[in-house]
């Protein structure tokens, strides 16, 4: 094992938890990055982990970590206060660990060194691991956007959405629940879902067995790729960093304008507040409100 073989999931914070440049990178949202779970047992020297907010994801994160550490190695974990890190000390208590604690800018910081033998690990593991949905047969990840029950917003768009046809994309695709309605109709051609989440990219892939569908890992505010699509579909994140962000919105709708061919569409929903129109107005020849209600907004925009 190299003597400088460290990890880090999440984005760096030096000011909270110092990591080193060649850190292996493990967070799910991160392209490109590394799968925790796939980290052989005891093969690390050092792990820093933002912890998530979700307890079911942040034990399940913790415990890989654990597992990943070779004993005697250090663990050091943050969040803020309201989102988990008040909770931090005594999960990794109760993985055995003794924890060293500390507070800064907000946040719980705390260090550990992996015991000869933690607690819990595999219980911690199987909790967060995939899942499959009894009812519907869709395989779920805790962490994953709305992973344990179907979206408002994602319903919303479900009930008015057309029959498309020709080739498309779905951005922000998640787990597949807005494609498979898509892939309903015979007429599409392709359906492209660019999913930011790794997680949320390998349980498309199990959801939507159709050789139309073609899945890309990618931050769709970056370069796609995608061009003259005949339509687009998009139910986009307006949260990051634990706070509300219009920007990730607006940043959807101007990637659909430029994916989208003459003519093309894209159908997209967002909540009653967001000010989206604006920027559906400068980036599209014509927008239309297909539906409103649940707190809930519907357009259909083309170019």
């Amino acid at each position: 094992m190299s003597a400088n073989r460290t990890a880090l999931y999440g984005q760096a914070d030096h000011d909270l938890a110092p990591s080193a440049p060649d850190a292996i990178q493990l967070s799910p949202l991160m392209v490109g990055s590394s799968d925790i779970a796939g980290i052989e047992t005891e093969s690390l020297n050092a792990i820093t982990v933002r912890a998530p907010a979700g307890a079911i994801e942040r034990r399940f994160v913790l415990a890989h970590a654990l597992r990943v550490l070779a004993p005697g190695a250090r663990l050091t974990a943050f969040a803020p206060k309201d989102r988990g890190g008040l909770r931090l000390k005594k999960e990794l208590e109760a993985f055995g660990c003794e924890v060293g604690e500390s507070a800064r800018r907000h946040n719980r910081i705390c260090m550990v060194v992996r015991p000869e033998e933690p607690k819990g690990l595999d219980e911690a593991i199987a909790a967060g691991a995939p899942r499959q949905i009894a009812e519907n047969g869709l395989w779920t990840q805790p962490g994953v956007f709305s992973w344990d029950r179907l979206d408002t917003g994602t319903n919303a768009l479900l009930q008015v959405l057309p029959e498309f046809s020709g080739a498309g994309a779905d951005f922000g695709a998640g787990i597949g629940l807005l494609a498979l309605n898509v892939l309903a109709s015979k007429k599409v051609t392709k359906l492209t879902l660019v999913e930011l989440d790794r997680r949320a990219v390998e349980l498309a892939k199990r959801n939507v067995a159709d050789p139309r569908a073609d899945f890309v890992w990618d931050d769709v505010r970056g370069e796609t790729g995608l061009k003259d699509l005949d339509f687009i579909v998009s139910n986009p994140p307006f949260h990051e960093g634990g706070g509300e962000d219009k920007t990730l919105g607006q940043a959807f709708i101007r990637a659909a304008a430029d994916a989208l061919r003459k003519g093309g569409a894209l159908w997209m929903v967002a909540n009653r507040h967001l000010p989206y129109e604006a920027i559906l107005a400068e980036s599209f020849a014509k927008v239309r409100l297909v539906a409103e209600g649940g707190g809930y907004k519907v357009f259909e925009a083309r170019k």
